[in-house]
């Protein structure tokens, strides 16, 4: 069981600065998200796309700034569970037990929600016979690209992602793309790249199809996928991969016991407390009267959050609020010389 000062439900931008503020003050935190990387909506929804209202920054694309939060978190040793959901959260004494779907349990006095507007989850192919292929031969995102090498890969999508990992698994593997459309949304240097492998045979495209069933006998051997006229295509592939999207689901949070309104969870604006002691709520999936949904009152909101949990994590001791341009504790903690 892993015990911690803090567990923090959400690795976006307001859960890596509320990561800061926790072991700022001496407070150790982990994190747990229920996608593969780091970065949230930043990452998966708009990471080439500006953002502005970040203060003192003009502009940055969520991805710089979700670089930038990890490089203000290098001084300390924080550890990510990724592509793990929370199943379970109940009270143990002045504790609260935490169970992801992967097993990890925590014992923690705080939990702090920073999980947007709920958890992502990728929107999967239609046909019911997909489930048992998944995570073996048919997955909804790549965390080693080394397993393609050699195989028939068949790639679903017409979005960003499924343009880039056409176009770079075609350099290892033979590559079909398959989307629904002749349009594709992806950026338009990276839709050139992918009909340019076209021309050179290196990948081919099946557009205006959907898939309609998988065949297999515990791996993946072939595909259906039909055209708006009928006309159905059986394909021979190794692996299926589909970026679709994602969908955003409040998930087993709604199951907490949590004053939930709207898929939101009210707070108080003092601590950023919920109706349930040692469990917090910031970022986009709180509501509060006067509530924005921006980046920087997601920030505020951790910082006092953070603060709030060290009453609960350190119960005999008493927190003085210092500043970093005159703290030697908060220096040092830092890793800066005094």
């Amino acid at each position: 069981m892993n015990k911690t000062d803090a567990l923090i439900i959400g690795a976006g931008p307001t859960g890596l600065f509320t990561a800061h503020q926790l072991n700022l003050i001496g407070l150790n935190c982990e994190v747990v998200d229920n996608l593969d990387k780091i970065g949230g909506q930043c990452i998966e929804l708009y990471p080439d796309k500006p953002i502005y209202d970040i203060p003192a920054v003009p502009e940055c694309t969520g991805e710089e700034l979700t670089n930038n939060l990890l490089n203000q978190l290098k001084p300390f040793d924080i550890k990510f569970h990724l592509n793990q959901r929370v199943e379970e959260v109940k009270r143990d004494n002045e504790n609260w037990i935490v169970k992801t779907n992967s097993g990890t349990t925590f014992l923690t006095p705080n939990v702090i929600i920073a999980g947007g507007v709920g958890s992502f989850e990728p929107r999967k192919f239609s046909p019911k016979e997909c489930e048992k292929f998944e995570n073996k031969s048919l997955f909804y995102s790549v965390k080693d690209k080394k397993i393609f090498e050699g195989k028939t890969v068949s790639i679903f999508g017409g979005g960003d992602s499924a343009l880039d990992w056409a176009v770079e698994l075609s350099k290892k593997s033979k590559v079909n793309l398959i989307h629904r459309r002749d349009e594709f949304r992806g950026a338009e240097a990276t839709v050139s790249k992918m009909h340019a492998q076209v021309k050179e045979g290196k990948i081919n495209l099946f557009t205006k199809y959907q898939m309609t069933s998988v065949k297999g006998n515990g791996q993946l051997e072939s595909i259906d996928i039909k055209n708006d006229e009928d006309e159905i295509k059986n394909i021979k592939t190794d692996y299926a991969l589909g970026f679709f999207g994602l969908i955003m689901q409040l998930g087993p949070i709604a199951n907490w016991g949590l004053n939930i309104d709207k898929k939101t969870i009210e707070v108080d604006t003092e601590k950023f407390e919920t109706n349930q002691k040692g469990i917090y709520a910031v970022g986009d999936i709180c509501n509060y009267p006067g509530k924005l949904k921006l980046i920087l009152s997601g920030f505020h909101e951790g910082a006092l959050a953070a603060r709030a949990c060290f009453k609960l994590a350190r119960p005999n001791e008493k927190y003085r609020f210092e500043f970093t341009t005159t703290s030697t504790n908060l220096l040092k903690r830092l890793g800066k010389k005094e």
